[in-house]
């Protein structure tokens, strides 16, 4: 194991067998919104599916439906068309309740924007996916220190968010992000305010993810074709549709 940038690169060790189940299947989504008196189409006749093991970029310019695409899949935007299965189930024939359970506590999500609440600490802020789920005090703080370590970010836990430069304030969000041990990471354009060191430390950590033993899926959504070569899947999209796909 080696360290770089104050944290591990696990995806260095020697990798185990994977199995390569659907986590995530898109069929046929058809999605639009209204704006003034139009109705423009954002995704159109998506067929998607997400496996086990995968590193997943999903790359097109701005504007072209990736970030809908991805809140589609984690349950936020209903589809005028189609069905999103989770592991087989269908995601929007779930009660909202349910899909907020499984986004509470089976999904880690990360954002360009991190929602701090601006109050609270560091820690406090890793803290707060875990006590909607956990009420041992210990074991919570504990976990939020374990996360912070794991991302090199311990040093940071007695201060607020907004004192942190961005590059730590998007591992701190990563941070958040696992302390429920989520099986899939969802990142919505998490490197777009950093700069290109900054993005690929980042990176790196969500290649431990995957590929070291915590083996999760990672589905990131950007539009910068530098962060193309870390993903083991690239889908591109262009104009609310899926243009190709590569793997390797």
């Amino acid at each position: 194991m080696t360290e770089e940038g104050g944290f591990r690169i696990d995806g260095l060790l020697p990798k185990k067998k994977r199995s390569h189940n659907v986590v995530i299947k898109m069929d046929k989504i058809w999605k639009s919104f209204k704006i003034g008196s139009r109705r423009v189409k954002v995704l159109k006749n998506i067929d998607l599916s997400i496996y086990s093991g995968e590193f997943a970029i999903i790359f097109g310019p701005s504007g072209c439906g990736k970030s809908t695409l991805l809140h589609t899949m984690l349950g936020l935007e209903r589809p005028d068309k189609g069905r999103v299965f989770l592991r087989g189930k269908s995601l929007y024939r779930m009660r909202e309740d349910k899909r907020s359970y499984w986004r509470r506590e089976k999904v880690g999500m990360v954002f360009q924007q991190s929602n701090w609440i601006k109050a609270l600490t560091v820690l406090e802020n890793v803290s707060y996916p875990l006590l909607l789920v956990e009420s041992d005090k210990k074991k919570i703080r504990d976990r939020a220190l374990e996360m912070l370590k794991w991302v090199g970010m311990d040093w940071t836990a007695d201060k607020k968010p907004t004192e942190l430069s961005g590059g730590e304030q998007q591992r701190v969000a990563l941070a958040r992000a696992l302390v429920t041990d989520p099986s899939v990471i969802f990142c919505d354009e998490p490197t777009g305010n950093l700069d290109s060191k900054n993005g690929k430390n980042l990176m790196k950590i969500l290649i431990n993810l995957n590929r070291g033993e915590e083996r999760k899926v990672v589905v990131m959504v950007t539009h910068d074709g530098a962060f193309l070569p870390f993903a083991n899947r690239r889908i591109y999209m262009q104009d609310g549709k899926v243009t190709k796909e590569e793997r390797g």
